[in-house]
């Protein structure tokens, strides 16, 4: 039951001060740590002139190794925590408060709106660059709204409530493994020449890690529609993650972004050009209205709200639950 209270407190960190800037000026993040873990992996290991099977078996080797020390790391750290009494249990909670990203990705997402509002299209598509990989310059208003919503609702999943959902299951060891494979799948796990074999291992446990998680987002964003603007907005989400997510390329994705899309009232996803190719996907929610703009990613950055404030209620009432059960 600690975890989850240690969970609870992180999460209300998170959300008030989230990565303040002055801190990682001066340290490095975590995540940089694990980036360059994986980046010392991929130098060592993935050679151009290996044969790609031999790829794919040094990837695994690769992965198994990266989570191995980050689990490591992980028990570790629990085993030093533990033996600070509460001192150890605020540096806990400052650890897993590091490991969200409730704030930083509100702060981004709402950067976009603002610079759509004040600087038009041309602020705008310099703000969403900071946040997606599509070429900016290729997205009229629509496109950038369209993209700054979809990437709070996949990243509300693999950003907030999964490592949350892992740390509940498996403290720290299991908050470390997943952000190391997260972050690999991030940096290897592409479909080009150098990553598709090498990082074929890390793609598809990622996808596993975040099984769970995606679900319990649509649900959570369903909450938060419910509260923003009621039951039908509610339902329209559930329905629409049941129904499209399957028609993202991301096999968890799309139950994130379907639930907002629906809550919205819009179309997401859709074509776009990554690096100058033209990718062609399917719309999710396909019936919204094609004509989103600011008011939309505001509109989404409430229900996002809400919807973290769901995860925070679920575990305060998975800890109630215990504490009555014992």
């Amino acid at each position: 039951m600690i975890h989850l209270l240690i969970l609870l407190a992180a999460l209300g960190l998170d959300r008030l001060v989230g990565d303040p800037d002055w801190l990682w000026r001066r340290y490095p993040h975590p995540v940089v740590w694990f980036g360059k873990a994986i980046g010392f992996a991929d130098r060592r290991l993935n050679h151009a002139s290996d044969a790609p099977q031999v790829r794919r078996r040094k990837g695994k080797y690769a992965i198994a190794g990266l989570l191995a020390a980050a689990v490591a790391a992980g028990v570790l750290l629990d085993w030093g925590f533990g033996s600070l009494g509460f001192v150890g249990l605020a540096l806990e909670v400052g650890v897993v408060a590091v490991l969200l990203a409730q704030k930083s990705l509100s702060d981004h997402v709402r950067a976009v709106a603002v610079a759509l509002r004040t600087e038009g299209l041309p602020g705008g598509r310099r703000a969403v660059s900071m946040i997606v990989g599509r070429d900016p310059e290729q997205l009229d208003r629509a496109g950038v709204s369209r993209a700054a919503i979809e990437s709070l609702a996949e990243n509300f999943s693999d950003g907030i409530v999964a490592p949350a959902l892992w740390y509940a299951l498996a403290g720290l060891p299991g908050l470390f493994a997943y952000k190391m494979l997260n972050t690999a799948d991030s940096m290897i796990g592409h479909l080009n020449d150098r990553y598709r074999d090498f990082g074929r291992a890390a793609a598809q446990l990622d996808d596993v890690a975040n099984l769970p998680a995606s679900r319990l987002s649509a649900l959570l964003i369903a909450f938060g529609a419910l509260r923003m603007a009621g039951p039908g907005a509610a339902m329209a989400a559930l329905g629409a993650a049941r129904r499209d997510a399957g028609l993202h390329r991301s096999p968890n994705a799309g139950w994130p972004e379907a639930a907002m899309a629906a809550a919205l009232g819009v179309v997401l996803a859709g074509p776009r050009s990554y690096g100058g190719v033209r990718v062609q996907e399917a719309s999710l929610n396909g019936s919204g209205r094609s004509s989103v703009d600011v008011a939309d990613i505001e509109n989404g950055l409430q229900i996002y709200g809400r919807a973290c404030d769901g995860l925070a209620l679920l575990v305060l009432l998975a800890s109630i639950t215990i504490i009555i059960s014992n």
